[in-house]
């Protein structure tokens, strides 16, 4: 090989290895899906909505196996304010659950905690009210905690693990910085960060615009 091929050879090598130093520092990259208000329901608790033996409808499906259903109930708050035409996401769960924007809550009059998905110990009450019956969550109204859904393989090329808590910039006219982000990570997972709607309308930011981790 004579020394001009060397040459050559030599600095597409380092322009490869420059390239990807260079992705490195740009930090991991993650799409943003902005989550509306939705519900999770109990099978006994979408019957009392619903009707004895009633079964969710799929309009889309969703990451890890959810789906967004086709049915739509109202919820109520406290001094009868209420939000009407709030989404089903299924399969049923073990517990139901309200989750809302902080500004929902504000409309709907009730003190929504932030917390992760799940975890409605001493949240807030909320009424559903469906089209054949209505019931009273004593607690399970939340505003969810924003986190990044992430596959095994994504985990490992951004260097995190489930449970991590990692900072995330957007790099628009509004450069906002979203501090102390969930990693939660499943095989059934695919990459996207959820924000609710008040977090994205600040941030001038809407589903499909890509975020960097940051840590």
């Amino acid at each position: 090989m004579d020394r001009e091929n060397i040459e050559m050879i030599t600095r597409l090598v380092m322009e490869s290895l420059q390239k990807q130093e260079e992705k490195k520092e740009c930090g991991f990259l993650v799409p943003i899906g902005v989550s509306a208000r939705h519900i999770h329901l109990t099978q006994e608790d979408l019957e009392t909505l619903f009707g004895p033996g009633y079964q969710l409808t799929k309009k889309k499906e969703l990451m890890g196996g959810q789906f967004a259903s086709n049915e739509l109930v109202t919820i109520v708050g406290l001094k009868l304010r209420a939000i009407e035409n709030v989404r089903i996401l299924g399969p049923c769960r073990s517990k139901s659950q309200v989750e809302v924007s902080a500004t929902d809550a504000i409309k709907l009059g009730v003190k929504a905690p932030i917390r992760d998905s799940g975890d409605t110990a001493d949240s807030a009450p909320i009424a559903l009210v469906g089209p054949k019956g209505a019931l009273y969550l004593k607690e399970g109204c939340i505003v969810a905690a924003r986190h990044i859904h992430m596959s095994p393989a994504d985990a490992k090329a951004a260097g995190v693990h489930d449970g991590d808590c990692v900072s995330v910039k957007a790099d628009n006219e509004r450069g906002t910085v979203f501090s102390n982000v969930k990693i939660r990570v499943d095989d059934s997972f695919t990459l996207e960060m959820h924000i609710d709607t008040d977090e994205a309308n600040a941030s001038n930011i809407a589903t499909g615009t890509t975020v960097t981790i940051v840590k």
